[in-house]
């Protein structure tokens, strides 16, 4: 018995030691350094400067950013661009606040009613802190969530009836930032600008805003002007019947529609996005599919990423491939082109090749069977990958594509 006792913890400490060594095989997340990704000229700028260590989990970086108006944290690459051009923002209008033209504006706001200061400030629900968050669980398949509850970011009824909403709109258009945006400080900022314009003495006009940041270049300045356009011009009420409407004609269950339009985590923004671009992806079958998929959404985060997703495959089907269907595994959209690869869209800052990508990958090469599919894979990420996950993926027959947001437009 003894010796068999032996053997057994022998064995036992041997598997141990294989399991040890294929762990060890597999890549761990590595937290970075702002200066590594951004270069040191990208570290600060007026209002701002970025905290030195980027947190990693392996798919996304969490941003920590000082500015003089708070300190800020956003998970994603394109979060951190949207803050920063908030940041800006933020500073025009606090520049704004201090002119002449906004104190005789503030003289006749004491005309308004006096509950109409209760809806001068948004307060967004706080996202949950310190958690992973985005294509984190997107891709570890963490537990989901959907509900129908009124979407929080909606303006309230007394600022749209005193054109509060429609002042806000166009100041947030001329700066380039979203009217329907969690940034708190923003909000604030866009809300008292836009309250003493509309219900005070004040001739304002757009033009003396500066104009906002150019982006990144358009791949399809019809859609993005349609989309910024409907923004700017429409109340959120309005946008949903037009979003709607497009879902509609698209084939999208009434049930479908509701829940997706009714999702918290999804803003009139986000919205007008998803339904611009799933309407260009006309003909392509499993659309209802994928919008299933986005509602598994648990917060701001994962809303974006799913925004992103839907803006690659429209770029890749306009650009690249006409697509013939979508369909989806776990929480990952897989596109069949029309010439045989299938594509997947990952929204992603930095992929490294851990045990999951592992199962992922191999699990798609075994199990996918679209229809004409020819056996090859292309990944269009929106980040990078790490040298090792690349490697095993080329191998493996995917073709990589990285920063595929400097071939397509990719609406924040």
């Amino acid at each position: 018995m003894c010796l068999n006792l032996r053997k057994v913890v022998g064995f036992l400490g041997l598997l141990a030691f294989v399991a040890s060594a294929q762990a060890a095989d597999y890549e761990m997340p590595r937290d970075r350094s702002a200066k590594e990704i951004l270069g040191p000229g990208g570290l600060k700028g007026q209002h701002y400067r970025i905290r030195e260590l980027v947190v990693a989990d392996g798919y996304m970086e969490r941003w920590s950013v000082d500015s003089d108006f708070g300190a800020f944290e956003v998970q994603g690459d394109e979060a951190l661009r949207k803050l920063l051009k908030e940041i800006r923002a933020i500073g025009e209008l606090q520049n704004v606040r201090k002119s002449e033209a906004f104190t005789k504006g503030l003289a006749g706001a004491a005309k308004a009613p006096v509950s109409l200061a209760k809806s001068l400030i948004t307060n967004p629900v706080d996202t949950i802190t310190g958690v992973p968050k985005g294509a984190y669980q997107l891709l570890e398949n963490v537990g989901t969530s959907a509900t129908t509850a009124k979407d929080p970011s909606e303006d309230s009824r007394i600022a749209q009836a005193l054109k509060m909403s429609a002042f806000k709109r166009e100041y947030a258009a001329r700066l380039d930032v979203d009217p329907y945006s969690s940034n708190k400080v923003l909000q604030k900022q866009l809300n008292s600008v836009a309250w003493a314009a509309s219900v005070g003495d004040w001739a304002f006009s757009v033009a003396m805003l500066p104009a906002g940041p150019a982006g990144s270049v358009v791949s399809n300045v019809r859609l993005a002007n349609s989309v910024k356009n409907a923004l700017k011009d429409e109340p959120p009420a309005r946008l949903r019947i037009i979003n709607d409407d497009k879902l509609a004609k698209m084939g999208i269950g009434e049930d479908l529609r509701k829940r997706f339009l009714d999702h918290p985590a999804f803003t009139p923004t986000l919205d007008t996005i998803i339904a611009a671009n799933l309407e260009r992806l006309a003909g392509v079958a499993g659309r209802d599919a994928w919008l299933t998929l986005a509602l598994t959404a648990q917060d701001e985060t994962e809303a974006n990423l799913y925004t992103a997703m839907v803006q690659i495959l429209r770029g890749y089907h306009e650009t690249v491939a006409p697509l013939t269907e979508i369909s989806t595994t776990g929480r990952l959209a897989v596109a069949q082109t029309k010439e045989g690869p299938a594509m997947i869209p990952l929204p992603v800052d930095r992929l490294v090749w851990t045990q999951r990508v592992d199962q992922v990958s191999g699990q798609l090469k075994t199990t996918y069977q679209g229809a004409g599919f020819n056996g090859k894979f292309e990944i269009w990420a929106t980040g990078t990958l790490s040298a090792r996950a690349r490697q095993e993926l080329t191998q493996r027959g995917y073709v990589v594509t990285e920063r595929v947001e400097t071939r397509v437009e990719i609406l924040d």
